[in-house]
């Protein structure tokens, strides 16, 4: 099964850029679950890694809910994914297997090279978008839709 704590951790972030931009202020748990189709605890649990790293500011209460915790364009999308993906590769090995052959007495250690190099290759890419690149990404998108729609 694929691991969808990035892309769940990048929309809240994008949720809250963009009630920023338009000063709407802070979201709660249950206004983000809304709009990710979630449960509100579940929103909750992603916070924690962001808030952590001070990419969400988080303040507790009836008029409270989260914010960006600095600027769109000062978060990079490789801070949001080492954030909500934590020290989980990016690949699963198999789980261990008898080494009768080189493929099996040696495929961990490959597989784990191989990962590696995958991951650092995600994570450069994710480097050079910031949440605000995102945000004129997806602005283009609905623009382009609009046009063939």
């Amino acid at each position: 099964m694929l691991d969808i704590r990035f892309s769940r951790a990048l929309q809240v972030m994008l949720f809250l850029a963009v009630a920023a931009e338009n000063g709407s202020g802070p979201l709660s748990s249950a206004e983000l679950a809304q709009r990710l189709n979630a449960n509100p605890s579940l929103v909750r649990k992603l916070l924690v890694p962001l808030t952590d790293e001070g990419l969400v500011v988080c303040v507790k209460g009836r008029t409270g809910g989260a914010t960006l915790g600095r600027p769109a364009d000062r978060i990079t999308l490789a801070e949001i994914y080492r954030r909500a993906v934590g020290d989980k590769p990016l690949f699963a090995p198999s789980p261990g297997v008898d080494p009768v052959c080189s493929v099996t007495a040696h495929g961990g250690e490959y597989f784990a090279a191989l990962t590696a190099e995958a991951e650092e290759a995600v994570l450069a890419s994710l480097g050079d978008r910031t949440l605000a690149d995102s945000l004129g990404e997806l602005r283009r998108l609905c623009t382009d839709h609009a046009r063939q729609g």
